[in-house]
């Protein structure tokens, strides 16, 4: 598509984890021509673990797209019941050319019927979740099902970011906004995923998610309760 005409939409929410959105769009923000929007439902501004956001535009304004993004956060477990949010999302994802998503905002896409039958990422903490919307949970760091392309947790929406650039305007361009934001990752501790964290820390780290992880699934079963009803 014409780097002209490359709209992309981030649509945020209250309790939104704000690396999920604010690494891509760093990234995307460096296509020529790209016109991005953040929006929230009402355009009102938006809590994101510390900081908020404001000056957004309204879900309801925005026409369409080419690029839809939800991005996630512990707030998408109010989020996924929230029927004008996902209304919003399946509107705006009719007549986009890529649907998208960042960590657990593909419980929102799944959510919101955009993922059944398709191969989807999500945080590894909650990623088994997207079986109850039918979805195939898949653990990469970027996933993609034809136009759906759905990003693993938090920090691979880096990875993701450059993956919609390469997919966008060329792997030239991409490789170009990679180096001027030195993503050359060299991380000091080998222990990003469950697979490769020590024993301890990995428990300690679903220790901390198992704080809430009762509420989110109730909220993911009783979301594709719904879905499954309503088709």
């Amino acid at each position: 598509m014409p780097l002209s005409e490359t709209r992309i939409v981030f649509a945020i929410f209250p309790g939104v984890t704000h690396l999920d959105f604010t690494g891509p769009h760093q990234v995307l923000s460096r296509l020529p021509g790209v016109q991005i929007h953040v929006a929230s439902l009402d355009g009102q501004p938006v809590e994101a673990e510390g900081l908020t956001f404001a000056n957004l535009d309204r879900l309801g304004d925005i026409e369409a797209c080419d690029v839809l993004c939800v991005p996630g956060g512990f707030g998408v477990t109010d989020a996924m019941l929230n029927d004008a949010f996902l209304d919003e999302i399946k509107r705006l994802a009719w007549g986009a050319t890529y649907v998208t998503s960042v960590c657990t905002g593909s419980l929102v896409l799944a959510a919101a019927g955009l993922l059944t039958g398709k191969k989807a990422g999500c945080h590894w903490a909650w990623r088994d979740q997207l079986a109850l919307f039918g979805s195939i949970p898949t653990a990469e760091r970027v996933v993609r099902d034809g136009r759906f392309i759905t990003g693993g947790g938090v920090t691979a929406g880096i990875d993701f970011g450059l993956t919609m650039i390469a997919e966008i305007a060329g792997e030239g361009v991409a490789q170009a906004v990679q180096l001027g934001v030195e993503y050359d990752p060299h991380p000091p501790f080998d222990s990003g995923s469950p697979e490769k964290a020590p024993e301890k820390v990995l428990a300690r780290v679903r220790a901390i998610y198992d704080d809430g992880m009762a509420e989110r699934r109730a909220a993911a079963e009783k979301a594709a309760a719904r879905l499954m009803a309503s088709a």
